[in-house]
């Protein structure tokens, strides 16, 4: 945890904060922090700078708090992301907090297994929850946009090209015609495919809309890796 994130709820009204729970047992066994000890905090959706630990009371801790920095910038990036299996999607949530991605689509596609849509994983509480973690492990505060879309044909022609106007737009694919680009670093739409890869009929409906196939090369990557490498790539 490189940053203490704080909801709305922590804050007193003498304008103090106070934290419980996993955050509470953070600070006292892993940074093993003492009264007086400053530490690095920041609001959800809000400003970072720190707190200064007051009183260790046996269920909570009370801060001092000055926030007064504002977060890392975003990167202008919607993600388009056919729906990963259940424990892959937890470790993708954070990863996508870390680095800061914008928004995120989550994808219906051929290859995606219906299960995955009835997944615990998926309620708005669970999902907030991983990006938290992200978050805290990124140093950022904002949470990014989570979409949820079941229906991948009426999304592309509908609603997809709004989302995209005035981006570029790419669509990572083994075999893809050309080589991811490099250091991008402008709005971008970035579609991402299951274990597997589009089938080619989504891959046409993407290319209707104005999307790129690119590849990373001959390997085949884990769709969180693939995550990982083409946001790196693309955002230097």
């Amino acid at each position: 945890m490189n940053l203490i994130l704080l909801e709305p709820e922590d804050f007193l009204p003498d304008g103090r904060a106070a934290l419980s729970g996993r955050r509470m047992k953070h600070v006292l066994e892993v940074q093993q922090a003492e009264p007086g000890q400053t530490l690095r905090l920041g609001q959800v959706n809000g400003l970072m700078g720190e707190g200064l630990l007051l009183v260790r009371e046996p269920d909570r801790l009370l801060f001092e708090v000055s926030l007064n920095m504002p977060p890392p910038p975003r990167l202008p990036v919607t993600l388009l992301l056919a729906l990963p299996r259940p424990k892959m999607l937890k470790r993708i949530l954070q990863t996508v907090a870390t680095l800061g991605v914008q928004r995120l689509v989550l994808l219906n596609s051929y290859r995606v297994e219906k299960s995955f849509w009835d997944s615990p994983f998926l309620r708005s509480e669970a999902i907030r929850e991983e990006l938290v973690l992200g978050l805290e492990q990124g140093r950022d505060t904002v949470l990014p946009e989570v979409w949820l879309e079941k229906r991948f044909k009426p999304f592309v022609e509908d609603r997809l090209p709004g989302i995209s106007a005035g981006s570029r737009c790419l669509v990572a694919h083994p075999g893809g015609e050309s080589a991811c680009p490099v250091a991008v670093n402008a709005p971008l739409t970035l579609a991402i495919g299951p274990e597997g890869g589009f089938i080619p009929y989504e891959v046409d409906s993407l290319v209707c809309q104005g999307f790129e196939p690119v590849h990373l090369g001959p390997r085949i990557l884990r769709v969180e890796t693939a995550v990982t490498a083409l946001l790196s790539r693309l955002f230097v």
